[in-house]
């Protein structure tokens, strides 16, 4: 492998993760223009993997931004990412696979309103739900950069809490 095609495979995997991190700040955000803007004109999305939904990537989208106000507080870290480039004559190609694990933090927006106290300073109040898995990425480099041609979820877990938290006062 030339020096050059060392170069550019560096970039290649840097530019991803750039992507895989702006998908994350993308739905953790809110910021749906955001989302859609990482996926190619064809690109796609299946949820159904954590009790979602599947199809083109502006449908799931709207689907995304309604289903998320259930919870204002979220956070992916996505950890562990493989990637493989397409590789044409020793030359990176123009496509790319990421498996990617993560752990997804967030809270539901469902405050306990009757009053009921925990104790002395404490309020009980809306539950944490966390799950985690793996994503499936498959990327295009496009005029535009790399982006996401298709993402799949393969939650593996998923955990509900209710926290102790410092009554408000």
């Amino acid at each position: 492998m030339t020096q050059r095609a060392q170069l550019t495979g560096l970039l290649d995997r840097l530019a991803i993760d750039d992507l895989i991190t702006g998908y994350a700040r993308a739905v953790d955000d809110g910021d749906w223009p955001a989302y859609r803007a990482l996926f190619t004109p064809d690109g796609r999305a299946d949820y159904r993997g954590s009790g979602g939904i599947e199809g083109p990537a502006a449908g799931v989208s709207a689907w995304l931004e309604e289903t998320m106000r259930l919870f204002p507080v979220r956070q992916h870290l996505i950890v562990n990412r493989q990637v493989r480039i397409s590789s044409v004559d020793g030359e990176a190609g123009d496509s790319a696979e990421v498996r990617a694990d993560y752990i997804n933090p967030m809270r539901l927006d469902t405050a306990r309103t009757d009053g009921e106290r925990a104790d002395a300073g404490h309020a009980l109040m809306a539950p944490n739900f966390t799950s985690g898995g793996r994503y499936t990425f498959g990327l295009r480099r496009t005029d535009a950069g790399w982006k996401v041609h298709e993402v799949v979820v393969h939650e593996k877990w998923r955990r509900a809490s209710e926290d102790l938290v410092p009554h408000p006062r």
